[in-house]
C-alpha cells in the first residue's frame, strides 16, 4: 500500500471513528441520563407550556379569545419521550395555576387540568418517532341546575 493511500484510509478510519464514537456517547447520555424538558420562551396560551423543541402545526390549530373567553385546539410535534412529556406536564401545569385531574395512559397519555373557569387537556401521541402533543383550552360549563325528578 503507498503512503498516499495509507494516509487516505487512514483519515477516512478517523473520521468514521470520530463521528461514531460521539453518536454512540450522546445516546449513551440520553439513556442513562435523561435531560429535563424545559418550556418554550413564547407560546399561544402564555399560561400553557410547550417543551422547549415542538414545533407549531398552524394548519392544524385554532384559537380565539374575546373578552373574558378563549378557546383553542393547539398542535406541537416534536422529538421526546412521552414520559418526559407527561412528567412536563405535571411539574409546569401547576405553576400557572393549573390542577390535575387525571392522566389516562392507554398507548396516548391524556391529561386533564382545571381551574376556576378553564378546562385543558393536553393529549399526548407517540408516533413513528416524534411525540404530538394537543393543547384544548376551553372554559368551564356553566353549573346547571340540578334537574326535577321525573313523576310518573
Amino acid at each position: 500500500m503507498t503512503r498516499k493511500t495509507f494516509l487516505v484510509v487512514a483519515l477516512f478510519c478517523f473520521i468514521i471513528g470520530l463521528f461514531g464514537c460521539a453518536a454512540v456517547s450522546q445516546r449513551d447520555r440520553d439513556t442513562i441520563n435523561p435531560a429535563l424538558l424545559e418550556p418554550q420562551p413564547i407560546a399561544r396560551f402564555s399560561d400553557v407550556p410547550v417543551p422547549v423543541g415542538f414545533k407549531f402545526i398552524p394548519q392544524e390549530s385554532y384559537s380565539f379569545e374575546t373578552s373574558g373567553v378563549r378557546m383553542g385546539l393547539l398542535r406541537y410535534r416534536g422529538k421526546g419521550n412521552p414520559d418526559l412529556v407527561v412528567n412536563f406536564y405535571r411539574e409546569q401545569m401547576e405553576m400557572y395555576n393549573w390542577r390535575l385531574l387525571n392522566v389516562v395512559e392507554y398507548g396516548q397519555r391524556l391529561m386533564n387540568f382545571d381551574r376556576e373557569t378553564e378546562t385543558c387537556i393536553v393529549n399526548i401521541m407517540p408516533r413513528s418517532g416524534s411525540v404530538e402533543i394537543t393543547i384544548a383550552v376551553g372554559p368551564k360549563a356553566q353549573g346547571s341546575k340540578k334537574a326535577k325528578p321525573v313523576v310518573k
